[in-house]
């Protein structure tokens, strides 16, 4: 009796672990993550291609509303230009603060001393002389970032994570008319980041995601590989499609289109060994694709993936 049981148990993880393999081999891993703006913790509208609507996000780097999923709520804000000390700081400064910082308590544990070590007058001279560095190139940093917020989201290295329309200036989002031509763009981007995918193209998935979706799949890519797997995705058919909402904030465009299609999805190991999915027999998908642009021009980029609920 206890045999049985133990085979029959093997038996369901065998099962539930294809199934899982099956479910989470193509870009995004079946998962719900990237960013919405000021929307990436609010429910997209239903369509007819997603009439439930979409799956609540795992994974974003934008700033987490209070309201719960589908509420409505404060919109999420920006880094910086809060009037609280908290929400002022800036991710690149913080950073780059928090490594000086960790390097010199390195240095001091070690015995070094600070960045670098404190031997004698010159060392002493030389800390001082790396400290006054320090400064002069976070004031230059702070002063960089501090000028690109204020001057708005127009500046060429800059990207919206979390960009809100709320009650310190900034502007209220609106609706945007999304043409054909976006369509058009939409499909496209969707075949060639699956194409990008399959071949673990990292630069071309770069030209054509966010940063955030970019190092998501990169995660996944990483993973793959280091189970020795490999996962292919072949014959992508677009089979229907339809807007969700569309609006502009903070100089940005966003639209999010619910999109059902049609894909082969094959993960197979080193030898060559079907792990999950099939060569042959296509599976059909429904995700929401959300895509962003500078609202003065430029390519829309894939800037977050849900599930259709």
């Amino acid at each position: 009796m206890k045999s049985r049981s133990t085979t029959a148990f093997a038996a369901v993880a065998i099962a539930l672990s294809l199934f899982s393999g099956i479910a989470q081999a193509r870009p995004g891993e079946g998962g719900s993550m990237g960013s919405r703006g000021s929307r990436t913790w609010s429910a997209p509208a239903p369509t007819r291609t997603s009439p439930y609507g979409a799956a609540p996000m795992e994974r974003s780097i934008a700033p987490r509303q209070t309201p719960g999923y589908g509420m409505p709520g404060q919109s999420a804000p920006r880094y910086g230009n809060a009037p609280m000390m908290g929400q002022s700081r800036h991710p690149f400064l913080t950073g780059f603060m928090g490594g000086m910082l960790g390097a010199g308590v390195f240095g001091l544990l070690s015995g070094h001393g600070f960045l670098g070590g404190v031997h004698g007058l010159f060392g002493f001279v030389g800390l001082l002389l790396q400290i006054f560095l320090a400064v002069i190139v976070i004031r230059w940093l702070f002063a960089l970032f501090t000028r690109n917020r204020n001057g708005g989201a127009g500046s060429a290295g800059a990207f919206p994570v979390g960009a809100a329309g709320s009650s310190n200036g900034r502007t209220a989002p609106s609706t945007l008319q999304i043409g054909a031509q976006d369509y058009q763009a939409f499909q496209t981007l969707l075949l060639n980041i699956q194409t990008a995918w399959s071949q673990q193209n990292i630069p071309a998935l770069q030209g054509m995601a966010t940063p955030e979706m970019v190092s998501y799949f990169n995660q996944q890519l990483g993973a793959l590989a280091s189970r020795g797997e490999r996962n292919v995705v072949s014959d992508v058919r677009f089979l229907q499609g339809d807007l969700a909402e569309a609006w502009t904030e903070n100089g940005y465009d966003y639209a999010t289109v619910a999109i059902r299609y049609s894909l082969i999805d094959l993960t197979t190991d080193m030898t060559g060994r079907v792990v999950a999915g099939s060569s042959t027999e296509p599976v059909v998908v429904t995700e929401l694709w959300t895509f962003v642009r500078p609202s003065s021009g430029g390519a829309w980029l894939l800037s977050a993936i849900q599930q259709a609920r």
